[in-house]
């Protein structure tokens, strides 16, 4: 873990990404290493489908820079001063594309949030986190969700 120069944030759904990126840039500055943050925008949905390539490459265009704004204000909120971030936004099949990213990249350590998921975020992350831990061929952080305020947990 010494030699930790690389760290990578996976966005899973950008309004509930705050703690990861939170938790990844803290790990990057006790590392002083380089911090990337990821989202990639799952469209095998849309594989088979006859829309207008006008139509999809305007709509496309907007969810992408609404998705890298929306990332880019959770960085800027959280990040320490002076520190750079990169941020990346894709699309295609999230796992595939941050597995190419990491091992592109050489990332050491990618962190991923880790809670238990809204039937939402199932449908829109599925089992992708479950799969990036069996074949990340680096290191994982995984970063608890802190439970709703008004929410009580037992402590034993």
């Amino acid at each position: 873990m010494e030699n930790t120069k690389k760290i990578l944030a996976v966005s899973w759904i950008t309004q509930y990404c705050q703690a990861t990126v939170r938790a990844a840039i803290e790990v990057a500055s006790r590392f002083d290493a380089e911090l990337s943050v990821i989202h990639v925008v799952d469209t095998q949905l849309l594989q088979g489908w006859n829309l207008p390539f006008k139509f999809h490459d305007e709509e496309n265009q907007k969810t992408l820079e609404h998705i890298r704004a929306e990332i880019n204000s959770v960085v800027n909120i959280e990040k320490k001063e002076g520190m750079k971030v990169k941020t990346i936004v894709k699309e295609g099949n999230p796992v595939e594309e941050i597995l190419k990213y990491v091992e592109k990249e050489k990332i050491d350590i990618i962190v991923l949030r880790a809670h238990e998921k809204s039937r939402f975020e199932q449908f829109m992350v599925g089992g992708s986190n479950d799969e990036l831990i069996r074949l990340m061929p680096c290191s994982i952080f995984l970063v608890k969700n802190e439970p709703k305020s008004g929410t009580a947990r037992s402590k034993k």
